[in-house]
């Protein structure tokens, strides 16, 4: 195995992480990237409470739901491809005003109870202009650390900051829905997405970014690497089984008489994930990311099974807690891979796919979880979410020979921080 990846796999320490965060010209863009971050999953909530506190009808907000899905699924290739191009400011700019423009239009669409279709289309439009700044901070990174243990601690810290927001921002919209207006979660969440993009657009390592050379030529992009695809399986494996399970424990909390609870349920894995992701990243296992995109999603399927065992919903916390313990180390080992196996020049795009791909993994696993659910309970679609994970890790396993690097061109250079 090369150099370049060897170094990728190596461990990491709290100093690193202390070493990483405190970076002079990282402390800027980190602030501004933790404002543009922290309603990533709160945006698209605040706009199924509002729509449905509006309409009447949750299948009308699930609809608007999806469109914005599918909005942020596109975007976050397209920009990622953008900034890779042209480096962060100038797209990132664009798209939050974009983002304030169609969110004004979304609002006054929901205000005046307009046709569905008109819903769906500016809702996905929204998505599709929602900046992707956590693209833009992942690869960052790349530019201020050498390869080695603080980058490695920086890419965990990208991940597990991830997850924190995605454990507040549900919570935080369903506060904000029981406000005299329902639409306010959703303003005040393109408010400090559109305030943190311009805030880290700005910032003066931002603007210096020049962009690496890349595959310009390529159609494929960032995927035409045979491991960026096979890292996009293993992101696409990670979101089918979360989406399987984020129908199946609410629909196993209402089959109990305690429908409040799902949400509970679901925090739960996200608390284990975050407390286990940092152990995790101090002592990565196994060492070579070939291995480890597989072995990771192979676990997180098998632990998901045992959420078919448990009897009462105190033992399906407990299990969850326990599966959750594997969500924050994949996201982790498809930030470090991306370093690995993404062509030069195209680090922002990459993690766009990866982003796509969970998304389009959520998508199909609660759709057929809705399904399973449906006519065979709860506890077959954790099964069904298991057999799912295991056969994409075998997939995954199969290709693992193509992690390795592609790089054919001299990495960016250093920004001296």
């Amino acid at each position: 195995m090369s150099q370049s990846v060897s170094n990728h796999e190596s461990r990491t320490s709290l100093a690193d992480y202390r070493t990483a965060l405190t970076t002079r010209a990282a402390r800027w863009p980190a602030v501004a990237s933790v404002l543009a971050r922290l309603p990533i999953a709160m945006i698209g909530i605040s706009a199924l409470l509002y729509v449905q506190r509006e309409t009447g009808s949750f299948a009308i907000a699930g609809l608007v739901s999806a469109g914005s899905l599918v909005g942020v699924s596109v975007g976050a290739v397209v920009q990622g491809r953008l900034i890779d191009r042209f480096g962060p400011t100038r797209p990132l700019l664009t798209v939050a005003v974009l983002l304030a423009l169609s969110m004004s239009a979304l609002v006054t669409a929901i205000e005046s109870h307009a046709a569905t279709a008109v819903l769906v289309s500016l809702a996905a439009l929204t998505g599709l202009t929602e900046p992707m700044v956590g693209s833009a901070s992942r690869a960052l990174w790349g530019r201020l650390l050498p390869p080695g243990a603080p980058r490695n601690a920086a890419y965990s810290y990208e991940a597990i900051s991830m997850e924190v927001f995605f454990i507040l921002g549900p919570g935080v919209a369903g506060l904000l829905v029981m406000a005299p207006w329902a639409g306010t979660g959703l303003v005040l969440g393109v408010a400090l997405q559109f305030t943190g993009a311009v805030l880290f657009a700005l910032s003066p390592v931002v603007r210096a970014w020049r962009p690496a050379s890349g595959p310009s030529g390529s159609l494929l992009g960032a995927l035409a690497s045979p491991g960026m695809r096979t890292l996009a399986i293993a992101a696409l494996g990670f979101g089918v089984v979360i989406g399987f399970v984020e129908v199946a424990v609410p629909a196993a909390a209402t089959e109990a008489g305690h429908a409040s609870v799902g949400g509970l349920l679901l925090s739960a894995w996200s608390l284990s994930s975050v407390a286990f992701g940092v152990a995790y990243s101090l002592r990565p296992w196994p060492r070579q990311l070939g291995l480890r995109l597989p072995v990771l999603l192979g676990g997180f399927g098998a632990l998901v099974a045992l959420l078919a065992w448990p009897s009462s919903l105190w033992g399906l916390a407990l299990m969850m807690l326990l599966a959750g313990a594997l969500i924050t180390p994949q996201s982790t080992a498809h930030s470090t891979a991306i370093e690995v196996v993404a062509p030069s020049g195209t680090a922002a795009e990459a993690f766009g796919w990866v982003l796509t791909a969970v998304t389009l993994g959520l998508a199909a696993g609660q759709s057929i979880s809705g399904y399973v659910v449906e006519h065979a309970g709860p506890g077959t679609a954790f099964l069904a979410a298991s057999v799912a994970g295991l056969v994409l890790a075998l997939v995954v396993w199969l290709l693992r020979g193509t992690v390795r690097s592609s790089r054919s061109a001299p990495v960016p250079e250093l920004v001296n921080a």
